[in-house]
């Protein structure tokens, strides 16, 4: 029997490595092209004409081009365009407030020589196992902080999560030599400076993750709008979309309601199939453009304390 050689063995590993390279390849193309499809669908549709929806279905390529749609959710656009600020601001403010107060917990609880920090981890870790409830929530915010009708009440309750603190941590303690922190000590640095200046600049690829993660949450957020914001408060565009989806499903289950708007205004149309596919694409569309700015560390921070050495 011949012996296998050195080389013939590498060349076998080789051929393994890249059948299994263009298999993974392969799932995760078709895993891609199933989240792209129902995007296009979404947007094919939304610029469809309602009664061609309605009699040949949804499709990629719309029979007849239509904006009614679009027209229908811009009729009024002042609050439209006012719901995309205070969203705006809100993701944006909210996400940089809550990465730096997060990361300002998971440092000294990262730290190996930080006494008491088995108990505060611990308390972080019972945040997410449990939480006091709706009503206590609800009273926290509206009767004791007062911040009902206030952009705060919109950004505060996600300003500290504690699944993403531990995952700050993790990154710290596996990612951040000890020696790095000693020098900058016997150099003279205090702790804010190794901070800010040493730690943060290194830890970008968990910030980017986490940072990416808050965005998501902050923007897709309709439920502390319903839950703290009055008529005349403000609201997110996401909660913006949610009413106008209520409104036309009374109008659509409501006859007499649809009829006296018909009187009231004749060329009235309601897009009730479009306008719903061109809500999701207006309310998740500015969220894509945010991705690719975290994208090069977005794979490098999910894999936080995949690997020690």
């Amino acid at each position: 029997m011949a012996a296998i050689t050195p080389r013939k063995k590498h060349r076998d590993v080789l051929a393994i490595s890249s059948g299994s390279n263009f298999v993974i390849n392969i799932f995760f193309w078709i895993y891609s092209a199933f989240c792209i499809i129902p995007v296009l669908l979404l947007i094919g549709v939304s610029f469809s004409d309602e009664k061609q929806v309605l009699i040949h279905g949804y499709k990629f390529w719309p029979e007849k081009f239509s904006l009614e749609a679009y027209e229908f959710l811009l009729n009024d656009w002042r609050p439209v365009v006012t719901s995309y600020g205070i969203s705006i601001f809100v993701t944006l403010c909210g996400t940089l407030i809550a990465v730096t107060m997060m990361s300002l917990y998971a440092y000294p609880i990262s730290r190996r020589d930080f006494k008491h920090r088995n108990l505060f981890s611990f308390i972080m870790f019972f945040t997410i196992l449990f939480n006091g409830g709706l009503v206590p929530f609800y009273l926290m915010y509206s009767n004791i902080l007062d911040l009902r009708d206030t952009m705060w009440v919109l950004m505060m309750p996600m300003f500290v999560q504690g699944f993403f603190v531990l995952l700050i941590r993790t990154f710290f303690s596996n990612s951040i030599p000890t020696e790095l922190l000693e020098s900058a000590r016997i150099d003279g640095a205090g702790e804010f400076r190794t901070f800010f200046n040493i730690v943060l600049p290194l830890s970008l690829p968990v910030l980017a993750s986490v940072g990416l993660l808050c965005t998501l949450g902050y923007w897709n957020d309709w439920f502390l709008s319903l839950l703290f914001i009055t008529d005349n408060g403000p609201h997110s565009i996401q909660f913006r979309m949610y009413e106008a989806l209520l409104d036309i499903q009374y109008l659509s289950a409501n006859s007499a309601a649809y009829s006296a708007i018909l009187q009231a205004n004749p060329a009235f149309t309601m897009p009730s199939e479009t306008a719903r596919m061109a809500m999701a694409i207006v309310g998740v569309g500015p969220i894509i453009f945010a991705y690719p700015f975290f994208q090069r560390f977005f794979i490098q921070g999910l894999t936080v304390g995949a690997v020690k050495g």
